[in-house]
């Protein structure tokens, strides 16, 4: 009777037993579960004919090769010599440079990031009040050409400058990796829960986590993309201007010829005579309105019917008293004039002759 409990005690701790190491295998590792299976079987064995210490040895035994193996295992990869990693690095250089002609040493430089397997980016060219042209070209030149490519745009002119930079972005590199395959794997987990997924609200609710995850997912790819772009291609700009006329030229410019006060006089008279045409242009709309309006307006004052014309008017204010009208004096032939002594022409006045006895009839 003792017995029969006993081996009813057994039995039901050993299913406990069981159903707990069933639950711990299902959150564990899978690195475990050979050992749990060991454990399993030896907490089994006693419900079974009370064989327990048989099948605890015989689990024992059969775990002890698997951590032996696990073992041997980690100390060869702890043994491994460390992967040697290519360093990344992000080069960027500007060059200034002097020379005759511009247009020649841009043409060598597209060349030359073409032959070293890049490509010529942004450019853009200009000329200043004194003639001088100054361009600006960025060439984007494979790592392994960077160096040789840079030396050639040296020595393509006399050099006024130049600065270069390396910045190591390893690490960086490394680390987005990283984060992009966690992401990636994330990713997977969540469309694989949504194939198991049989209710609507579990369906939206995965649907909206994978969109989340999703454009973290290409966030961090566009970063990596951008630096494998910055690292496997290097970045030159290249600065290149004429010189400066000399001085000995400037000064000939300044001193005119015949010849070039006659151009600036030609100049002068074009220029004058443009805008004298151009004023009579303006003006001549005006000119022919005003000369409608004059030829209509004469035209007005032929064809109206003139007007009777009257004298002034009387006075008819007081009249002013009028002095006495006197004869205007006779002149004496020469003849008298010379036979009467003492008469002169000159002296005789108007009351001359009325003196001496009146006027001759």
């Amino acid at each position: 009777m003792h017995t029969v409990n006993r081996q009813r005690s057994s039995a039901a701790l050993a299913a406990l037993s069981l159903a707990g190491v069933l639950a711990l295998s299902g959150c564990g590792a899978g690195g475990g579960n050979e050992k749990t299976s060991s454990a399993d079987r030896a907490a089994v064995a006693p419900a079974q004919g009370g064989k327990a210490p048989e099948a605890a040895r015989e689990g024992a035994a059969a775990a002890a090769p698997g951590a032996a193996a696990s073992g041997a295992a980690g100390t060869d990869k702890n043994a491994q010599a460390p992967v040697a990693v290519r360093p990344n690095v992000i080069r960027t250089a500007t060059l200034g440079i002097e020379t005759e002609d511009a247009q020649k040493a841009l043409a060598a430089a597209r060349t030359a990031a073409d032959a070293a397997g890049g490509y010529v980016g942004n450019e853009s060219t200009k000329r200043g009040p004194d003639g001088r042209m100054t361009s600006t070209v960025t060439l984007r030149v494979p790592g392994e050409r960077y160096d040789a490519v840079l030396g050639a745009m040296e020595g393509s002119g006399k050099l006024l400058h130049r600065k270069v930079d390396a910045q190591d972005v390893t690490e960086k590199v490394a680390d987005i990796g990283s984060r992009v395959s966690s992401q990636q794997a994330s990713v997977a987990r969540v469309r694989e829960m949504m194939g198991k997924a049989t209710a609507l609200s579990d369906v939206v609710m995965l649907e909206g986590e994978l969109s989340r995850r999703q454009a973290d997912l290409e966030s961090l790819q566009a970063q990596q993309n951008a630096l494998k772009d910055q690292t496997s291609l290097g970045t030159i700009t290249l600065e290149v201007s004429e010189p400066a006329p000399k001085a000995a030229e400037k000064e000939k410019e300044k001193d005119p010829a015949f010849m070039d006060a006659l151009r600036g006089g030609w100049e002068v008279f074009t220029t004058v005579l443009r805008f004298l045409t151009l004023a009579v242009g303006a003006v001549l709309p005006f000119a022919l309105a005003a000369a409608v309006l004059a030829l209509g307006f004469r035209l007005y004052r032929r064809l109206r019917p003139a007007k009777p014309r009257t004298g002034p008017a009387p006075r008819t204010g007081p009249a002013w008293p009028q002095a006495p009208s006197v004869p205007a004096a006779r002149t004496a032939p020469a003849d008298d004039a010379a036979g009467a002594p003492g008469v002169t022409g000159a002296a005789a006045g108007p009351e001359g002759p009325a003196q001496e006895g009146g006027p001759r009839s």
